[in-house]
């Protein structure tokens, strides 16, 4: 019984493209009580991995928060693996402005104490009493209300490159700091003023409107389904957008354009620019605006300093990064010295530029970019079997073709990421050789730890 991916990112990469049908980018949230995350999440995972769903999922015992990809054929079946739950039946499901086949690449379901971090003692209050839901008509006709006050409840880098006009955006890097902030900073309006807010796609809202009618506020609206709802409903009934900019969203996309409005700079030379990129070193990875120019100059990196490191051997930057936090500790999200122009806070409402024809095209070509990164031609050779810490020495199985010193190698794996190599010695079954068949026991050098589940393939060229 399969429940985990047993694909490389890249290899579902070729496969859609082979496939050549159109995705669906949606995501959808529902508080309920799941007495078992774990067995929920497994029975999600084989229903959804049927239907080549991929995404980003948690689940726990308060309810499932879902970013997808979904083949458009395979909607309707999807939509029925929802309807299973009651809590489920009729939800609604926010599908993206912008699809882009490659939105996401694997179907990871995660179980966690809660679907968003916030930090909250859901004990301490009623977590049902949630403000009054706005659609997109009904938001535009409060902002307009002097007595309105509205809340970005997304991070810095987000509102960044797009907010309402007049939104209080504040300078967080989590949505658990901003709920504190908000609290204090509003503390003589509680009675006097309407205190309406907004997300990504509307979870975070519902529980910050739950909290803040806690706190003693009298007046709390949020905005339905988001800023994803809110650019379907303008587009679908002619409104005029109080969005400015871009949507800042959590999949291989990193945003999409709700106006023409460009309201941010590249923080390295402070051209107008709000395409977000995570720095080339992947001891790094920092998430950082970059405009074209830039990234040729920098090839991705955020400072000189990581430049270097991406020219040295691979050897070289593992050592580096050894030692060091991994995981989501590292990707640090667009606070560094380095970034000259760098804004957060309190931001413009006044738009530095225009998306035109032709930068409305080169964003167009994004999902190119993406996909042109991922697509490396590539064979299956085998699998690892073993890694030799102190030798720094690799064990592969052979299962396809055959591996000749000289041939140029990757090694994939969902931890180990995606490194190359170019073989130059091996020892096969024991002795040193020039040549590896199906079925024999391979040993190399490998300067970067190996995981079980990666797997070993030949580039061709």
């Amino acid at each position: 019984m399969q429940l985990y991916n047993t694909l490389s990112a890249e290899e579902r990469a070729i496969m859609i493209d082979d496939a050549g049908k159109q995705r669906l980018t949606l995501s959808f949230y529902a508080y309920a009580k799941i007495q078992d995350p774990k067995k929920f999440r497994d029975d999600l995972f084989l229903a959804w991995n049927k239907l080549d769903a991929l995404g980003r999922i948690y689940v726990a015992n308060e309810g499932i928060n879902a970013q997808m990809s979904i083949p458009e054929e395979n909607l309707e079946a999807f939509r029925a693996t929802l309807e299973v739950y009651d809590f489920m039946k009729g939800i609604r499901l926010n599908e993206a402005v912008e699809h882009d086949d490659h939105s996401f690449l694997k179907l990871t379901i995660k179980v966690r104490d809660k679907i968003v971090a916030d930090g909250l003692n859901d004990e301490t209050f009623d977590v049902t009493n949630i403000g009054i839901h706005l659609k997109a008509k009904e938001f535009n006709e409060i902002l307009d209300d002097p007595n309105t006050i509205v809340v970005d409840f997304r991070n810095h880098y987000e509102s960044e490159v797009g907010h309402f006009k007049g939104a209080i955006t504040p300078d967080v890097e989590t949505f658990r700091e901003s709920l504190p902030i908000i609290n204090e900073q509003l503390q003589n309006h509680k009675e006097d003023k309407k205190l309406v807010m907004y997300c990504t796609g509307g979870i975070r809202c519902e529980k910050a409107s739950a909290y803040f009618k806690h706190q003693g506020f009298k007046n709390v609206y949020q905005l339905e389904g988001g800023i994803i709802n809110y650019a379907k409903q303008i587009e679908a009934e002619g409104l005029e957008s109080k969005f400015i900019g871009k949507n800042f969203v959590f999949d291989n996309r990193l945003g999409e354009r709700i106006t023409d409005d460009i309201i941010s700079q590249c923080h390295q030379c402070g051209k107008p620019c709000d395409n977000h990129t995570n720095c080339e070193n992947d001891g790094c990875h920092l998430l950082f605006i970059q405009c074209d120019e830039c990234k040729a100059a920098m090839e991705n990196c955020c400072s000189t300093e990581c430049l270097d490191i991406i020219h040295m051997p691979l050897v070289d930057q593992v050592r580096l990064r050894t030692g060091k936090q991994v995981g989501n500790k590292v990707f640090r999200k667009g606070k560094s010295e380095n970034l000259k122009f760098k804004h957060s806070g309190e931001l413009s409402n006044v738009a530095l530029d225009a998306s035109d024809s032709s930068v409305s095209e080169q964003a167009k070509q994004k999902p190119a970019d993406i996909r042109q990164k991922i697509k490396v031609k590539k064979v299956l050779l085998g699998k690892a079997e073993h890694y030799y810490v102190k030798a720094q020495v690799g064990q592969f199985t052979i299962e396809n073709l055959e591996l000749n010193i000289g041939d140029k190698i990757l090694i994939s794996g969902p931890t180990t990421g995606n490194q190359e190599l170019t073989l130059e010695k091996m020892v096969v079954n024991g002795a040193e050789t020039t040549t590896a068949k199906i079925g024999d026991i391979v040993t190399f050098e490998v300067p970067f730890r190996i995981r079980l589940s990666d797997k070993l393939y030949k580039i061709v060229n």
